[in-house]
């Protein structure tokens, strides 16, 4: 899918692309990355996509993991921006909103019965302060509701406009 992502010191819109992680090198742990896309990206039920740009296509800007839980349920495993796209020196300015807008359009195409436009997942942070700053954004940015100790919903009609946003 192609989209336009913004620089974050010069303003510019960049063409890039969300692919699919089946053949590239997706990244791990020693990359300086959170979580080993490589190795989840194998695991039953998973689907890997990763944010480039058009001008540097072998660099990846986020990665993304969705699973259909149950086989009907759709779910973001995992999601991760690139260690260069944090901070305020950061590249380019929020990669995990195109993310999460792709895997709520994900639940839309994959999701069955009752489940077609729900996206779930889980905010798991080592400290608890962590998780509920990280839960405070997914709410507030991207109207994510929490359900549960740690599991968070973004519903329907909020994914169809973070799909409107991020992918139009």
């Amino acid at each position: 899918m192609n989209i336009k992502i913004q620089e974050n010191k010069t303003g510019n819109w960049i063409e890039a692309s969300i692919i699919d992680g089946t053949n590239i090198q997706l990244p791990n742990i020693q990359m300086d990355w959170r979580f080993n896309f490589a190795k989840h990206s194998k695991e039953k039920y998973a689907y890997s996509f990763a944010l480039v740009t058009k001008l540097n296509p072998d660099t990846i800007q986020g990665c993304l993991i969705y699973k259909m839980q149950n086989n009907e349920e759709p779910y973001m495993a995992y999601l991760e921006i690139a260690p260069y796209n944090r901070g305020i020196e950061k590249e380019f300015l929020d990669i995990a909103g195109y993310l999460i807008a792709y895997a709520c359009r994900l639940s839309f195409k994959l999701g069955k019965n009752y489940f077609k436009g729900w996206l779930a997942f889980d905010v798991l942070e080592e400290k608890k302060e962590d998780e509920l700053k990280l839960m405070t954004i997914y709410s507030s940015k991207y109207g994510a509701k929490r359900f549960g100790k740690t599991t968070m919903i973004i519903e329907p009609v909020k994914g169809e406009e973070l799909i409107r946003e991020y992918l139009k």
